[in-house]
């Protein structure tokens, strides 16, 4: 799915309207969600579950915080295990991925990602999928996304949110971005981390409601990327924002001459990118994507397109670590 232009824009009437018009079956959303926490009871594990989630759809920088967390907490000593549902994917789970078995259609594209970092599990089943990664030596679980889920205990909660999107219009899907109520999201919250210049006042929205320490953090090129550096550059990409992605190229120094949008999670063929290929190939010019998209690829097409890694690079790369342990010290 698209992100929806309204949801971000405030100014224009006719995006007013459509929140307006929209508002009613967002109440019925958020009242959903929130039924859903009274009927279940969290399934504590016998290790700690950190969740890493967001209370909008998609483009908050997610999975980025989940793997430098992951790394943080490997050179703290720990043996952390990935969770994720394997959001595109069929399969149900639990299951251990394997990049040289599934593909996105099995586990979705985050976990084919996920897993160059750590041992990742995909689940519909949180509690299984935690006790499938703890039977097999870890000794500590990053949940990535499944905020919203209620099925399992949550010993620390991160809510990741985009310092420029912030939480768009403030309203519930599908009149807005919100996964949920925001008062009712952030109550469950225990730290906040605000990827990027903090451009929607995300620290001053959150401290209306919470007293929670709140991280800030950036996401970076990676040192071995593509030098984009005033070569000309057709780029394309099918995540929760896409024009972050465009910002991102840009900001490397690349001469855009063609874009293109496509859904958070595509599933890309062929002739997909016919076109935009052809139109690069025309041009002698590069053509570039995300590390999520590059692994949608058709592989007849990976040897012509580019990806352009991007990682986390916190404020204060000790402040994580430092929540987190001192949680577990108080409840382990």
């Amino acid at each position: 799915m698209a992100t929806p232009q309204f949801w971000y824009d405030r100014a224009s009437a006719r995006s007013r309207i459509m929140a307006r018009l929209l508002s009613p079956l967002g109440r019925v959303y958020s009242w959903a969600v929130n039924k859903r926490f009274e009927f279940y009871y969290p399934v504590p594990m016998a290790k700690p579950v950190i969740c890493v989630g967001n209370l909008v759809a998609g483009g908050a920088g997610k999975t980025p915080v989940v793997l430098s967390l992951v790394t943080l907490l490997q050179e703290a000593g720990f043996n952390p295990h990935i969770l994720t549902r394997g959001y595109g994917g069929a399969e149900e789970g639990p299951l251990q991925v394997s990049p040289n078995r599934d593909t996105p259609a099995d586990v979705g594209d985050e976990a084919l990602l996920l897993v160059e970092k750590a041992p990742t599990w995909v689940a519909a089943s949180r509690p299984l999928g935690a006790q499938a990664a703890i039977d097999t030596g870890a000794n500590i679980i990053i949940l990535d996304d499944g905020f919203q889920n209620p099925s399992i205990h949550k010993d620390f909660a991160f809510l990741v949110i985009d310092g420029v999107a912030g939480f768009g219009n403030g309203l519930v899907i599908p009149a807005g971005p919100l996964r949920e109520d925001l008062a009712a999201g952030l109550s469950r919250a225990h730290a906040i981390i605000i990827v990027g210049d903090d451009k929607a006042g995300v620290a001053d929205t959150v401290r209306k409601y919470v007293d929670i320490p709140i991280l800030y953090a950036a996401l970076r090129p990676d040192a071995d990327n593509p030098d984009l550096f005033g070569k000309t550059v057709f780029g394309f990409a099918g995540i929760g924002r896409p024009e972050k992605f465009r910002d991102t190229l840009i900001a490397a120094g690349a001469m855009l001459e063609g874009w293109g949008n496509y859904p958070d999670h595509f599933a890309y063929i062929e002739e997909d990118l016919r076109e935009l290929v052809a139109a690069a190939e025309a041009k002698d010019a590069l053509i570039v994507t995300t590390a999520k998209d590059y692994v949608r690829l058709p592989s007849q097409l990976k040897h012509k397109i580019m990806k352009f890694c991007v990682h986390l690079e916190w404020q204060d790369a000790g402040e994580p670590i430092r929540l987190i342990t001192d949680a577990l010290r108080k409840n382990w």
